[in-house]
């Protein structure tokens, strides 16, 4: 039997990194490392390691860990920062990419990130641009595979009350998503185990190169993810 495959997961505390963890659960291909801020309740059987420290020892955490590959589920909303742009930035930019390269340097080969559907550096709207601009920056980076996975709106159980829009939003998802046709199929809802599927198959995966993933390719590739 081949060695388990090192995973280092940032951002585990949200809804993306809580799946990614929720998966995991009884494989033997995958050894687990969680790295965030606060502690948080693990699912029944898991088997893994969790880390807590301040950001500005995670760079460390990663060379103690040595991952083969990292899923950066990190992120905020406009919301939670206040709607304050440096805030924002604070942990959508620069804790992202701080995090990235201090995962270059302690040689992880395969890093798939959680960006957003309509991310474009050229958005007039704030929250795509900064999405955008740090997927151009990731590209610079030189892992051996880079994944950005760009869902619309995430279907899963979030900690904390979701905002009133983003409630009905989820409900009226399975109509709202058949309107969508052409270049809208972009912004289709993912469910949360789709987008965690997806990062965990994609980690291991040893083709090399950049690929972006819409709703469509991040259900493709969650389908992908073998089981063990």
């Amino acid at each position: 039997m081949s060695e388990p495959l090192r995973i280092a997961v940032v951002g585990a505390t949200g809804l993306i990194g809580r799946t990614v963890i929720e998966q995991c659960v009884g494989r033997t291909d995958i050894c687990l490392f969680a790295i965030a801020r606060r502690e948080m309740p693990l699912p029944v059987g898991a088997r893994m390691e969790m880390h807590i420290a301040d950001p500005a020892q995670w760079g460390n955490l990663i060379g103690e860990i040595r991952p083969a590959a990292m899923i950066s589920a990190l992120g905020t909303t406009w919301a939670q920062a206040g709607k304050d742009e440096d805030a924002f930035r604070a942990v959508d930019e620069r804790l992202v990419l701080d995090t990235a390269r201090a995962a270059k340097v302690h040689g992880v080969r395969n890093f798939v990130a959680v960006s957003s559907a309509g991310a474009n550096s050229l958005s007039r709207n704030f929250y795509l641009k900064v999405k955008g601009e740090v997927e151009g920056a990731l590209r610079q980076i030189g892992f051996d595979r880079l994944d950005i996975l760009r869902p619309g709106l995430l279907r899963g159980e979030r900690d904390g009350d979701r905002r009133l829009g983003e409630r009905i939003g989820i409900i009226a998802a399975p109509i709202t998503d058949l309107l969508m046709q052409g270049k809208y199929r972009a912004f289709r809802s993912v469910r949360a185990e789709d987008v965690a599927q997806a990062a965990l198959a994609l980690a291991l995966r040893k083709a090399k190169g950049k690929f972006v993933h819409d709703p469509d390719a991040i259900r493709r590739a969650a389908a992908s993810l073998p089981i063990a």
